[in-house]
């Protein structure tokens, strides 16, 4: 089945990043939330970032308008009918996965695939939910979308070959690298990922370094781009929580129990950039490091 009309469910920095891409590769794109604020805050977001593409040389303004003039706003489920795939990504709740779901399946198409951007939950789970399990599959792009050139594919348990090779034509035509993996809890670059920011949560919880000396310790001693502690503000704290419940619960192993300063920050509403307030303070000129 040929994919010519792309919907995104919800326009956060997720939905709206793929949104951009689709749209750069041709697609007409139906970006959905249940927000409408939302919505225009995820397709001024695709805006300024094709802005800026322009700006530096990698696209030109004409492109830039006909990438943007793709993106249709979608103001109620029911203009997702006509899609040939439907990529949910809202938060990373298993619950509200569920309520979208049962939402969309009536109306949508009965031959369209439909996706989930899911970073941890068990994609078999969530097709069950679903009237197509055999066309359901995830789909987990990485975190900013239009920079980060993987995405995972992760078949559940009834998702047919087919369905995987056309998610597969999908994300090529996006300029996307394709990595396969199992469905097993947080797939491969979470399973991997997420346990390292965890520890060097729990190495600040035991006074072993202070924020600013694990990120530095990290950049200049693993050379890594971004320090674990910078990097799970910017990925959000709630979804690091999220993402290690579901490690801990699905797998069992008391070495992915979420440390306890993760769940403080979070109760407090501390989540990071997005909240202004997470490992680092960014409510003034330059962050500055809260612990």
């Amino acid at each position: 089945m040929a994919i010519e009309t792309v919907g995104i469910i919800g326009a956060g920095q997720m939905g709206s990043g793929i949104a951009q891409v689709a749209a750069v590769a041709g697609y007409r794109v139906q970006l959905f939330d249940i927000s409408a604020d939302r919505i225009e805050a995820g397709l001024a977001t695709a805006n300024g970032n094709l802005a800026r593409s322009v700006a530096s040389g990698k696209m030109t303004d004409d492109e830039r308008h006909a990438a943007v003039a793709l993106i249709k706003p979608a103001h109620a489920v029911e203009d997702l009918a006509n899609c040939d795939l439907v990529i949910e990504a809202a938060t990373e709740d298993e619950t509200v996965k569920r309520k979208i779901f049962a939402q969309l399946c009536p109306i949508l198409n009965p031959s369209a695939l439909l996706a989930t951007n899911t970073s941890s939950i068990s994609i078999t789970r969530l097709a069950a939910q679903t009237d197509r399990p055999e066309r359901f599959i995830g789909i987990h792009f990485m975190n900013p979308v239009p920079a980060m050139k993987l995405v995972e594919l992760v078949r559940g348990i009834a998702t047919e070959d087919a369905t995987f090779e056309e998610a597969r034509a999908f994300v090529r035509t996006l300029d996307k690298t394709v990595t396969t993996a199992e469905d097993f809890p947080a797939f491969i670059v979470n399973r991997i990922l997420l346990p390292m920011i965890n520890e060097a949560i729990y190495t600040l919880y035991e006074g072993v370094g202070t924020v600013e000396a694990i990120d530095t310790a990290m950049k200049l001693g693993a050379n890594h781009p971004m320090g674990p502690l910078q990097l799970a503000d910017f990925i959000g704290l709630d979804t690091c929580l999220s993402i290690m419940q579901v490690l801990h619960d699905g797998l069992s192993d008391s070495k992915y129990r979420p440390c306890p300063l993760l769940v403080k920050y979070v109760e407090a509403g501390w989540l990071g950039r997005k909240a202004g307030r997470g490992f680092y303070d960014y409510r003034g000129e330059a962050p500055v490091p809260t612990r």
